[in-house]
């Protein structure tokens, strides 16, 4: 088992608990807009500038354009401003649930080689998230990173699905999210019903486009050599299970 597929459950679920996090709903009602999509789509698209809301759904992937739209043009607040607001969510985020995490500073130094190592062509999202400043706070450090490490996978994962030939919403459907089943966060990110049943060879595809994703983020994880990369499993193993214990 590589290190891109030890570690993809973590980050997945560790950068997604702040989107559902207290703070990230603090931001949003600094927005002053009701609601999730709006502050969520406009602080996490914010990093890529005052644009049409055709190239944040470029950059989501898997969005329904039509709610991206609508989300985008909500939210009044520029762009870098609204970036920055959520930047500093997910930092507070990681105070807050780190705090009782000692190896912060170490699993950020490894977290940020990652990053560092990775090719940001056609990964405007990551780009832009990498581009951020960094705390010097380890907690809030390592949530930063993870998310950026998230836009890191999410953008590889949307090549690996285009190449096998998987439509966003047929994505969507087989893999639902981590608390959704597929038609669930399919509603959620906006796509109309009715939804097409998905065949055996669809799930045939993304399997292969899911082993694609790990192949082509593996290579930034060996900039790390294999004892450090066993202990960058091992420290985010620990932070995600402290930061979502129950």
């Amino acid at each position: 088992m590589t290190t891109a597929v030890t570690v993809k459950k973590h980050i997945l679920e560790l950068g997604g608990a702040f989107m559902m996090s207290r703070e990230a709903r603090e931001f949003g009602r600094a927005t002053g807009v009701d609601g999730f999509h709006g502050p969520y789509t406009r602080g996490r698209g914010g990093v890529l500038g005052e644009v049409d809301a055709d190239v944040v759904t470029a950059a989501f992937g898997f969005f329904a354009p039509d709610r991206v739209r609508s989300a985008w043009e909500s939210v009044s607040i520029p762009p870098a401003d609204a970036a920055g607001g959520y930047l500093a969510a997910c930092q507070d985020f990681g105070r807050r649930k780190l705090v009782a995490f000692p190896e912060a500073d170490r699993l950020a130094e490894l977290l940020q080689a990652v990053a560092t190592a990775a090719s940001p062509a056609g990964l405007a999202l990551f780009a832009g998230w990498r581009a951020m400043p960094l705390p010097q706070n380890g907690s809030a450090r390592v949530l930063q990173l993870v998310h950026v490490l998230r836009e890191l996978r999410g953008g590889l994962h949307f090549m690996a699905l285009t190449a096998n030939l998987l439509t966003p919403l047929q994505a969507i459907l087989i893999a639902g999210s981590p608390i959704l089943d597929g038609p669930d966060q399919a509603r959620l990110l906006g796509w109309p019903e009715p939804y097409a049943e998905i065949t055996a060879e669809q799930r045939e595809r993304w399997v292969a486009a899911e082993a694609l994703t790990d192949r082509m983020i593996q290579p930034y994880f060996d900039v790390l050599d294999e004892s450090e990369q066993q202990e960058l499993a091992a420290l985010l193993a620990s932070a995600h299970e402290v930061a979502l214990a129950r």
